[in-house]
């Protein structure tokens, strides 16, 4: 076992110093404080900030639901939201500040993740039926998924290699990550619009997947054993 580093002892000491619950205050001064714990905690991070993080910070009996419905409420008619997105809280400038944002800082890194009508169609298809293999991807479009549309999604961070299929040859199924709930705004795949629900109202069906302009593969067929090396 590597012995822990002084700077490591000395930040888990401070995280136990500190008072979470706040006994000493009003009720009301109370949550006020635990509002700024969370919301600068929050705004402190660069990735989103899980319940467990947040609960070092405030009161046993503190709801922090309660309190980030306090927060939202004190962001409203603000550029930016606290929201719920891949698993934590997070702070997001709101769409309607895009356009000014990207004026004002430049789109390079946007530009990067732009996807083509395609590569939407096969992200769509893969977070509502993962894990999927390609040759799977495939079969569903009635095309031949090319590699390097693959390649581009985990290239984006989109995608990842999943489990092996128990399908002859063992090839990787592709799942969705943390990065695709980033970029889409969700907490969690089970926020993805319900896909019979979109079915019945006419606005997805499988038809209109295979009318999509999927782009014929690289010569590879379901028997080119996909282990993944190829895409890492």
């Amino acid at each position: 076992m590597v012995e822990p580093t002084r700077r490591t002892r000395e930040r888990d000491v401070k995280r136990m110093l500190v008072d979470r619950e706040l006994d000493h205050l009003p009720a009301e001064v109370r949550w006020r404080e635990w509002m700024h714990r969370v919301e600068a905690t929050i705004f402190a991070a660069s990735e989103p900030v899980s319940r467990e993080a947040l609960a070092r910070i405030v009161g046993k009996g503190c709801n922090l639901d309660l309190i980030v419905d306090d927060i939202r409420e004190e962001l409203r008619g603000r550029p930016y939201d606290l929201v719920a997105v891949a698993g934590g809280f997070r702070h997001l400038t709101r769409p309607a500040y895009g356009d000014a944002i990207c004026a004002a800082l430049g789109t390079n890194e946007q530009e990067q993740k732009d996807l083509s009508q395609s590569e939407v169609l096969v992200l769509m298809c893969i977070g509502y039926f993962q894990p999927i293999t390609r040759a799977e991807l495939s079969s569903f479009f009635g095309k031949e998924i090319s590699r390097d549309l693959i390649g581009h999604l985990r290239g984006c961070g989109f995608i990842a290699s999943g489990p092996r299929s128990p399908t002859p040859g063992a090839p990787y199924t592709y799942v969705t990550t943390k990065e695709f709930l980033l970029e889409f705004g969700l907490d969690t795949l089970r926020d993805l619009p319900d896909f019979e629900a979109l079915e019945d109202a006419g606005l997805l069906s499988k038809e209109k997947l295979l009318a999509g302009d999927i782009p014929v593969g690289l010569g590879y067929g379901e028997g080119d054993g996909e282990v993944g090396d190829e895409l890492s």
